[in-house]
């Protein structure tokens, strides 16, 4: 019997933290820039962040892409904003444009999710893509070579009743501490960037 390579392979745990503890931005941006590519101009770094702002709890993707994109971090790419949401009927049409805009993108899907209620605050990054729209029963295209998502409230009855009534002064605060956690990130890719092409430029000139 063949069996394909990995079918019995875990993928590692998602890393978890709640957005109030101290120092969570800190601690995800760190996990979060290990998985990051470090030459991002030969491999563009590009966040979708999807949601929409009709909806409480799922206006995070959004928030979030709005506060990093005013903070203009260089390595990152930015889709999803308060201006310019992506949500269920442009997902697809915002990642046709995403790739032609962008050779081979190293992208990172952020988006909100329900789960338990011992959860709700928390926040995961994990490996592999975002599936948008699995806590509503909608099939949208999958996002991401890695993705972050903020547990906003409780699943398991009516998630879109759930989703329009969570408070916005939860959702608020985990998008700060996402968006805090990204430009963190950014700013250590870039470092890293710095430093790698210093070092190819001692090797040449050996």
């Amino acid at each position: 019997m063949n069996l394909k390579k990995g079918l019995f392979e875990r993928r590692p745990e998602p890393f978890r933290v709640l957005h109030q503890e101290e120092g969570a931005a800190q601690e995800l941006s760190v996990h979060l820039s290990s998985m990051l590519p470090t030459y991002y101009r030969t491999r563009p770094i590009v966040f979708v962040c999807i949601g929409t702002d009709r909806s409480t709890g799922d206006s995070l993707g959004p928030l979030v892409g709005t506060l990093i994109e005013e903070q203009d971090i260089k390595p990152f790419h930015v889709y999803g904003t308060l201006d310019d949401p992506i949500h269920a009927v442009n997902l697809e049409e915002k990642l046709k444009e995403i790739s032609s805009k962008h050779i081979n993108p190293f992208i990172i899907g952020v988006d909100a999710c329900l789960g338990r209620l011992k959860s709700v605050g928390a926040i995961q990054l994990s490996e592999g893509p975002l599936r948008p729209g699995a806590g509503v029963n909608k099939e949208l295209p999958e996002v991401g070579e890695i993705h972050l998502t903020g547990i906003v409230n409780v699943s398991g009855f009516m998630e879109f009743f759930v989703l329009q009534n969570t408070r916005l002064n939860l959702v608020m605060k985990m998008a700060k501490t996402i968006a805090e956690a990204i430009v963190l990130a950014g700013h250590s890719v870039e470092r890293r960037n710095a430093v790698s092409i210093e070092k190819w430029r001692e090797e040449m000139q050996q």
